[in-house]
């Protein structure tokens, strides 16, 4: 049985407190795992989460600054330690490039596991598998960064009124799925097209072309929320988002859940960023995130 959910393993900015670890995301996607910015702690956030090193398949990095990246040294020399026996591959801005190196080698170990290392230059697609297309854009950060988007295929719902109409039944039905018509009746007239799911990783940022790129559409979007509204400017001088910019974007996307996270120690309020971001006009499921919450993608 396939399950799509995201796992949150910390939702704090920049310093920790008592009920935010640092940073990770780990999306579940029919059997395969992408952890999404493991900050310091991600180890242990994972062990609380039921989350194993056998469970990751990529890391994408969004960027190198320590909130967002200091997990990385601990959860690579887990995946080793635990011989996962599938091979890993890791994503990461390319001027970062020594940065990853230094995590990846900050201390001795037995490497025991291929970890493919795989450099984000520029937009475009990173990885094309059967289960989804992995796809970074830049962001605006005061360091380089990139958000990802994982696009399930597009495929295909049968009609059974329709199968009905041309009386087709029984293995015939298979037989139309598989060459694409059957007596003169065509796939096209007895389905119809099912869009693939769309799921949409945005860190810090200000607004930009990226940032509205990667929420297009999406049936999830995680994204940044550093502020409330009131402090928009300390938002743009930082390179971040407040609540309602955020939700603003997906507003306008058509996102349908819509998960805000990565927030300022600054807020004793939560609920705050909920009501910034229906004041924004966003109208869809909406989750603020919290450690070790379990926030499944809506279903097709």
């Amino acid at each position: 049985m396939s399950v799509r959910e995201l796992v949150v393993l910390g939702t704090a900015s920049q310093v920790p407190t008592r009920h935010r670890n640092h940073n990770g995301y780990l999306l579940r996607w029919d059997g395969q795992g992408i952890l999404f910015d493991p900050g310091e702690g991600t180890q242990r956030q994972m062990l609380r989460a039921g989350v194993a090193a056998h469970d990751l398949d990529r890391i994408c990095v969004t960027h190198f600054h320590g909130d967002h990246s200091l997990g990385l040294a601990g959860v690579i020399q887990r995946i080793n330690l635990d011989q996962v026996p599938h091979p890993v591959t890791a994503h990461y801005p390319a001027s970062g490039q020594h940065f990853f190196e230094r995590l990846r080698y900050a201390t001795a170990y037995r490497e025991t596991v291929k970890l493919t290392e795989s450099p984000v230059a520029a937009d475009g697609p990173l990885a094309v598998t059967e289960a989804y297309t992995l796809d970074a854009h830049r962001l605006s950060h005061p360091v380089e960064s990139y958000g990802y988007r994982v696009t399930e295929p597009d495929g295909r719902r049968i009609l059974p009124e329709k199968l009905a109409a041309h009386g087709i039944k029984g293995p015939d039905v298979g037989r139309i799925q598989r060459e694409g018509s059957l007596d003169g009746v065509s796939l096209d007239e007895v389905s119809e097209v099912r869009r693939g799911q769309r799921f949409a990783f945005v860190m810090d940022t200000r607004l930009c072309d990226g940032v509205h790129a990667l929420a297009e559409g999406a049936d999830m979007l995680v994204i940044e929320s550093t502020f409330l509204d009131e402090d928009v400017r300390l938002a743009t001088d930082h390179g971040h988002l407040t609540a309602g910019q955020a939700a603003a974007v997906a507003r306008d996307a058509g996102v349908r859940h819509l998960v805000l996270t990565h927030f300022s120690q600054r807020y004793s309020d939560p609920g705050e960023f909920e009501r910034q971001a229906r004041a924004a006009g966003f109208d869809g499921e909406l989750s603020i995130a919290h450690d070790l919450m379990r926030v499944p993608v809506p279903k097709r």
